[in-house]
Protein backbone atom coordinates (compact mmCIF):
# COMPACT_ATOMS: atom_id res chain seq x y z
CA UNK A 1 0.00 0.00 0.00
CA UNK A 2 3.00 2.42 0.91
CA UNK A 3 4.37 2.13 -2.66
CA UNK A 4 1.37 2.30 -4.13
CA UNK A 5 0.53 5.76 -2.58
CA UNK A 6 4.45 6.88 -3.49
CA UNK A 7 3.27 6.04 -7.19
CA UNK A 8 -0.12 7.81 -6.72
CA UNK A 9 0.05 10.76 -8.79
CA UNK A 10 -0.26 14.24 -6.43
CA UNK A 11 -2.10 15.96 -8.44
CA UNK A 12 -4.39 14.73 -11.12
CA UNK A 13 -7.34 16.24 -13.62
CA UNK A 14 -10.14 14.28 -15.01
CA UNK A 15 -12.16 15.35 -17.96
CA UNK A 16 -11.35 19.11 -16.34
CA UNK A 17 -13.80 21.74 -18.25
CA UNK A 18 -14.92 25.21 -17.58
CA UNK A 19 -17.18 26.95 -20.52
CA UNK A 20 -18.80 30.24 -20.32
CA UNK A 21 -22.54 30.18 -22.07
CA UNK A 22 -21.45 28.04 -24.93
CA UNK A 23 -17.91 28.75 -24.68
CA UNK A 24 -15.32 26.12 -23.42
CA UNK A 25 -12.58 27.70 -22.05
CA UNK A 26 -11.04 24.73 -20.98
CA UNK A 27 -12.03 21.46 -22.52
CA UNK A 28 -12.07 18.42 -20.89
CA UNK A 29 -8.27 18.03 -19.57
CA UNK A 30 -7.30 14.61 -18.31
CA UNK A 31 -3.58 15.07 -16.20
CA UNK A 32 -1.65 13.61 -13.94
CA UNK A 33 1.16 15.13 -12.06
CA UNK A 34 4.08 13.33 -10.02
CA UNK A 35 5.00 14.44 -6.89
CA UNK A 36 8.35 16.80 -7.64
CA UNK A 37 7.73 16.89 -10.81
CA UNK A 38 7.63 20.13 -13.01
CA UNK A 39 4.92 20.19 -15.58
CA UNK A 40 5.12 23.55 -17.88
CA UNK A 41 2.01 24.68 -20.13
CA UNK A 42 2.89 25.99 -23.12
CA UNK A 43 0.61 27.04 -26.07
CA UNK A 44 -0.64 30.14 -28.30
CA UNK A 45 -2.43 33.65 -26.52
CA UNK A 46 -6.57 32.39 -25.35
CA UNK A 47 -5.24 28.28 -25.47
CA UNK A 48 -7.24 28.10 -22.03
CA UNK A 49 -3.77 28.03 -20.03
CA UNK A 50 -4.63 30.42 -17.56
CA UNK A 51 -8.34 29.22 -17.09
CA UNK A 52 -6.61 25.78 -16.37
CA UNK A 53 -4.39 26.73 -13.52
CA UNK A 54 -7.36 28.79 -12.08
CA UNK A 55 -9.65 25.70 -11.65
CA UNK A 56 -6.60 23.28 -10.12
CA UNK A 57 -6.85 25.31 -6.95
CA UNK A 58 -10.86 26.06 -7.33
CA UNK A 59 -10.24 30.10 -7.98
CA UNK A 60 -12.40 29.38 -10.85
CA UNK A 61 -14.89 26.48 -10.14
CA UNK A 62 -14.96 23.50 -13.12
CA UNK A 63 -18.48 23.22 -15.06
CA UNK A 64 -17.49 19.43 -15.82
CA UNK A 65 -14.57 16.96 -13.91
CA UNK A 66 -13.08 17.43 -11.28
CA UNK A 67 -9.41 17.34 -9.35
CA UNK A 68 -7.68 14.75 -7.47
CA UNK A 69 -5.43 16.45 -5.03
CA UNK A 70 -3.20 13.64 -2.97
CA UNK A 71 -6.09 11.03 -3.80
CA UNK A 72 -9.33 13.14 -2.90
CA UNK A 73 -11.47 15.07 -5.03
CA UNK A 74 -10.77 18.61 -3.90
CA UNK A 75 -14.59 19.23 -4.02
CA UNK A 76 -14.64 17.62 -0.53
CA UNK A 77 -12.22 19.62 0.38
CA UNK A 78 -12.77 23.23 1.72
CA UNK A 79 -11.99 26.09 -0.96
CA UNK A 80 -9.72 27.69 1.48
CA UNK A 81 -7.47 24.69 2.28
CA UNK A 82 -7.12 23.52 -1.88
CA UNK A 83 -5.76 27.16 -2.19
CA UNK A 84 -3.46 26.76 0.91
CA UNK A 85 -2.12 23.77 -0.26
CA UNK A 86 -2.36 24.15 -3.98
CA UNK A 87 -0.97 27.81 -4.15
CA UNK A 88 -0.37 29.87 -6.68
CA UNK A 89 1.58 32.86 -8.21
CA UNK A 90 0.07 35.59 -10.26
CA UNK A 91 1.30 37.14 -13.36
CA UNK A 92 0.96 40.72 -11.10
CA UNK A 93 1.67 40.14 -7.24
CA UNK A 94 -1.63 41.33 -5.63
CA UNK A 95 0.05 41.91 -2.09
CA UNK A 96 -1.95 43.25 0.95
CA UNK A 97 -1.53 46.16 3.03
CA UNK A 98 0.98 46.18 6.16
CA UNK A 99 4.19 45.17 5.60
CA UNK A 100 6.40 42.55 4.25
CA UNK A 101 6.19 40.34 7.42
CA UNK A 102 2.43 40.94 7.46
CA UNK A 103 2.02 38.93 3.88
CA UNK A 104 4.02 36.29 4.96
CA UNK A 105 2.12 35.60 7.84
CA UNK A 106 -1.43 36.13 6.58
CA UNK A 107 -1.84 32.57 5.34
CA UNK A 108 -0.62 30.51 8.39
CA UNK A 109 -2.87 32.60 10.47
CA UNK A 110 -5.71 31.84 8.41
CA UNK A 111 -5.09 28.27 9.87
CA UNK A 112 -4.10 28.85 13.42
CA UNK A 113 -0.57 29.01 12.85
CA UNK A 114 1.88 32.00 13.53
CA UNK A 115 5.08 32.22 12.01
CA UNK A 116 8.00 33.11 13.83
CA UNK A 117 10.94 35.97 13.20
CA UNK A 118 13.29 33.45 12.43
CA UNK A 119 11.03 31.73 10.18
CA UNK A 120 9.77 35.32 8.06
CA UNK A 121 13.37 35.65 7.14
CA UNK A 122 14.56 32.34 6.54
CA UNK A 123 11.41 32.56 3.54
CA UNK A 124 13.49 36.14 2.95
CA UNK A 125 16.17 34.90 2.43
CA UNK A 126 14.56 32.70 -0.12
CA UNK A 127 13.51 34.80 -2.47
CA UNK A 128 17.11 37.51 -1.31
CA UNK A 129 15.13 40.06 0.81
CA UNK A 130 16.57 39.72 3.52
CA UNK A 131 16.12 42.72 6.09
CA UNK A 132 12.36 43.74 4.34
CA UNK A 133 10.22 41.96 6.35
CA UNK A 134 9.46 45.61 8.57
CA UNK A 135 8.63 47.12 4.79
CA UNK A 136 5.69 48.75 3.74
CA UNK A 137 4.45 46.33 1.06
CA UNK A 138 2.97 49.44 -0.97
CA UNK A 139 6.58 50.55 -1.38
CA UNK A 140 8.36 47.80 -3.36
CA UNK A 141 9.38 47.53 -6.88
CA UNK A 142 7.08 45.05 -9.18
CA UNK A 143 10.18 42.80 -9.18
CA UNK A 144 10.29 42.80 -5.04
CA UNK A 145 6.59 42.51 -4.85
CA UNK A 146 6.44 39.38 -7.23
CA UNK A 147 9.28 37.81 -4.66
CA UNK A 148 7.36 38.48 -1.62
CA UNK A 149 4.10 36.81 -3.28
CA UNK A 150 6.16 33.98 -4.07
CA UNK A 151 7.19 33.71 -0.50
CA UNK A 152 3.65 33.95 0.63
CA UNK A 153 2.88 31.18 -0.86
CA UNK A 154 5.62 29.09 0.22
CA UNK A 155 4.76 30.57 3.54
CA UNK A 156 1.86 27.71 3.12
CA UNK A 157 4.11 25.03 2.90
CA UNK A 158 2.03 24.06 -0.58
CA UNK A 159 1.79 20.52 -2.07
CA UNK A 160 1.70 21.99 -5.43
CA UNK A 161 2.82 25.34 -6.83
CA UNK A 162 1.06 27.41 -9.48
CA UNK A 163 2.93 29.50 -11.52
CA UNK A 164 1.15 32.02 -14.06
CA UNK A 165 3.72 33.55 -16.70
CA UNK A 166 4.70 35.44 -13.02
CA UNK A 167 7.77 37.26 -14.78
CA UNK A 168 5.61 38.83 -17.40
CA UNK A 169 4.76 42.21 -16.24
CA UNK A 170 8.02 42.86 -14.63
CA UNK A 171 11.29 44.58 -16.96
CA UNK A 172 14.16 42.80 -18.53
CA UNK A 173 16.38 43.03 -15.35
CA UNK A 174 13.88 41.94 -12.64
CA UNK A 175 12.11 39.02 -14.89
CA UNK A 176 15.52 37.44 -15.43
CA UNK A 177 16.59 37.66 -11.65
CA UNK A 178 12.75 36.74 -10.50
CA UNK A 179 13.41 33.52 -12.95
CA UNK A 180 16.67 32.66 -11.64
CA UNK A 181 15.03 32.73 -7.81
CA UNK A 182 11.93 30.39 -8.99
CA UNK A 183 14.19 28.11 -10.84
CA UNK A 184 16.46 28.14 -7.68
CA UNK A 185 13.53 27.57 -5.19
CA UNK A 186 11.52 24.83 -7.53
CA UNK A 187 14.88 22.44 -8.45
CA UNK A 188 16.30 22.79 -4.67
CA UNK A 189 13.20 21.64 -2.49
CA UNK A 190 11.87 19.49 -5.59
CA UNK A 191 8.61 21.11 -4.99
CA UNK A 192 5.98 20.07 -7.57
CA UNK A 193 5.11 22.80 -10.04
CA UNK A 194 2.88 23.28 -13.05
CA UNK A 195 3.52 26.45 -14.93
CA UNK A 196 2.16 28.58 -17.48
CA UNK A 197 4.77 30.08 -19.70
CA UNK A 198 5.50 31.92 -23.38
CA UNK A 199 9.10 31.56 -22.67
CA UNK A 200 9.95 28.40 -24.14
CA UNK A 201 14.21 28.72 -22.92
CA UNK A 202 12.51 29.00 -18.97
CA UNK A 203 10.49 25.80 -20.37
CA UNK A 204 13.52 24.05 -21.62
CA UNK A 205 15.52 24.95 -18.24
CA UNK A 206 12.68 24.48 -16.40
CA UNK A 207 10.07 21.57 -16.97
CA UNK A 208 10.20 17.97 -16.93
CA UNK A 209 7.30 17.75 -18.98
CA UNK A 210 5.65 19.84 -21.24
CA UNK A 211 2.00 20.33 -22.22
CA UNK A 212 0.83 22.07 -25.17
CA UNK A 213 -2.54 23.92 -25.02
CA UNK A 214 -4.83 24.50 -28.12
CA UNK A 215 -8.29 25.69 -28.06
CA UNK A 216 -8.90 24.83 -24.26
CA UNK A 217 -7.69 21.20 -25.16
CA UNK A 218 -4.32 19.28 -25.11
CA UNK A 219 -2.41 19.10 -28.44
CA UNK A 220 0.55 17.06 -27.21
CA UNK A 221 2.17 16.60 -23.67
CA UNK A 222 5.64 14.84 -23.30
CA UNK A 223 9.06 14.80 -22.13
CA UNK A 224 10.21 18.12 -22.99
CA UNK A 225 13.25 17.05 -25.06
CA UNK A 226 10.46 15.38 -27.98
CA UNK A 227 7.75 18.52 -27.07
CA UNK A 228 9.80 21.77 -27.31
CA UNK A 229 11.46 20.24 -30.31
CA UNK A 230 8.62 19.99 -32.26
CA UNK A 231 7.31 22.72 -35.08
CA UNK A 232 4.63 25.47 -33.93
CA UNK A 233 3.79 24.72 -30.44
CA UNK A 234 3.15 28.31 -29.81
Amino acid sequence: MQNQAANSPVLAAHQLTRAVGDRPLVDAISVEVQRGEVLVVVGPSGAGKTSFLRLLNRLDEPTGGTVLLEGTDYRQIPAPEVRRRVGMVMQTAFLFPGTVADNLRYGPRQHGEELSDTFVQELLEKVDLQGFASRPAANLSGGEAQRVALARVIANSPTVLLLDEPTSALDAAAKDYVKHLILQIVKSTRLTCIAVTHDLALAERMADRVMVMRAGRIERIGPKEQVLNAEGII
